[in-house]
């Protein structure tokens, strides 16, 4: 059982940007890295700064890793996860996740020493290997919910 006594707050964004006319999302291929064993697709997005506004975390993640632009008035929330403990091992932390489908610019990967690639990939679902999270928070957007969720806690009673 994870001892939650020294909880951070750490604040996580990601977002989904979606293509209407071809109905497709933005998505990178995560490296494999020393928390996680294998190459992965996700959301682009990252840690919020201490004291950045998570609609401004979200596009400053979006233009970091992948060159898109969007103004942070473009973005609407539509999930929040509540993770339990992240793969960094690092602690929980919370996944702001916001969409879009207005933008400006190419889609590349910016960051090869983080992502193996970016890419249109289909809305409906990320290629496997995916981050659990970014899976759940496409299709609670794709379903039009829900806006909340956990991620790695045990159920509770009530």
């Amino acid at each position: 059982m994870p001892n939650h006594q020294a909880m951070n707050s750490r604040n996580m964004v990601s977002v989904i940007v979606h293509d209407k006319a071809t109905d497709t999302i933005a998505a990178v291929l995560y490296a494999a890295r020393n928390w996680t064993t294998r190459p992965a697709w996700t959301l682009p997005g990252g840690k919020a700064e201490a004291g950045e506004a998570l609609d401004e975390a979200a596009a400053r993640e979006l233009a970091e890793e992948t060159g898109l632009l969007v103004a942070p008035a473009d973005l609407a929330l539509v999930h929040v996860i509540h993770v339990e403990q992240g793969l960094d091992r690092a602690g929980p932390f919370v996944l702001f996740v916001f969409a879009t489908d207005t933008w400006t610019g190419d889609l590349a990967n910016r960051e090869p020493h983080k992502h193996l690639e970016a890419g249109w990939v289909f809305a409906s679902r990320l290629p496997a290997p995916a981050f659990p999270t970014s899976t759940r928070a496409l299709t609670a957007w794709r379903n039009g919910g829900p806006t909340f969720s956990r991620y790695g806690w045990s159920p509770t009673s009530a």
